[in-house]
């Protein structure tokens, strides 16, 4: 692709985003943050993990980007007790009524999706939160003994609630550590909160458009993946990433309060997300400022805390921040 070919759908890609933003606009009252996060996460072909209260419109947001980009979306209450068959799908005997002869018939369950919203993952066994695992990581499912291809584009969007822990299984870390980005969300502001009940109790949702097709998506998805990374920006993902480990860390907070830091993947998920955070702004190439912008949120569920973090209430936000002053450009 020559530059003036990638000029042009990096231009493309930006007004693209700009529509976006302004179709869910008509249906969803800020969050704008978390928008954004959220088309990071898809165009970095990765999954996000929701953090956040109740009835803060996490449904509403993931439905209304499905429809913005026409793609397919399913949602899971995950309950205690759900079986990985409740996602995946099941085998049936099925009877062909001309000859009598019974053939085993797999019926595909809610995974087979663009967009599938995993509601309270944390609520159901370990057993069943690891059915997804093959689905994120191959974008394929295992079934007795077949193997079916998933739908593309096919990102899982998780959520856990914070203020409830009776009767929740917590997500392994190596679970976790599939999740692209870890986005949270709060209570909204006093004039978004006053827009929300003016707008769900006064007036029919407004209708939104289309504005990009599942195959646009995965050909922007294939052009953010190409993007050139400079070295000094990828030298200073991998300094921040190693920077985050106790072991290797000049950081004191990283040294006194943090067990594990983050892996490989969590430099893969500063390189992809800064790479369509400047996409988004027309700009072939990410910058210093791009990975600062989203290095909280590639990496907070990364960061375990040791016994003395989680006893001090250590904020994993300002060991982050720390270790992103610390790092020299």
């Amino acid at each position: 692709m020559d530059n003036l070919e990638l000029e042009g759908k990096l231009k493309k890609f930006s007004e693209s985003i700009n529509s976006v933003y302004q179709e869910i606009d008509k249906v969803v009252v800020g969050q704008k943050t978390v928008i954004k996060l959220m088309l990071v996460t898809l165009f970095s072909r990765g999954h996000g993990i929701f953090i956040g209260v109740p009835g803060v419109g996490k449904t509403l947001i993931v439905s209304t980007l499905s429809d913005v980009l026409d793609l397919n979306f399913n949602r899971i209450q995950f309950t205690p007790d759900l079986l990985p068959s409740d996602i995946l799908g099941t085998e049936i005997i099925e009877e062909d009524i001309q000859t009598g002869r019974k053939a085993f018939k797999f019926i595909k369950g809610p995974v087979f999706t663009n967009i599938l919203l995993a509601d309270e993952i944390n609520r159901t066994p370990p057993k069943t939160q690891s059915a997804l695992l093959e689905a994120m990581q191959e974008k394929m499912v295992t079934v007795g003994g077949e193997s079916y291809v998933l739908n593309l584009p096919f990102h899982v969007f998780a959520t856990q609630n914070p203020i409830e822990q009776e009767g929740t299984y917590p997500l392994p870390e190596a679970q976790l550590d599939r999740f692209l980005l870890q986005i949270d969300l709060d209570y909204p502001n006093l004039e978004d909160e006053k827009k929300i009940i003016e707008w769900t109790t006064t007036k029919e949702q407004e209708k939104i458009g289309v504005v990009m097709t599942p195959v646009e998506i995965l050909e922007f998805q294939k052009m953010i993946l190409n993007l050139p990374l400079s070295q000094p920006v990828l030298s200073y993902i991998a300094n921040i990433n190693r920077e985050t480990r106790p072991k290797e860390s000049s950081v004191e907070l990283v040294k006194e309060f943090v067990e594990y830091g983050a892996g490989p993947r969590g430099g893969q998920a500063l390189s992809l997300a800064s790479k369509v955070i400047a996409a988004m702004d027309g700009r072939p190439s990410p910058s210093i400022e791009d990975v600062k912008q989203i290095a909280v949120a590639a990496l907070k569920h990364r960061i375990i805390l040791n016994f003395k973090g989680h006893a001090e209430g250590v904020s994993v936000d300002e060991i982050i921040n720390a270790v992103l002053k610390s790092v020299s450009l």
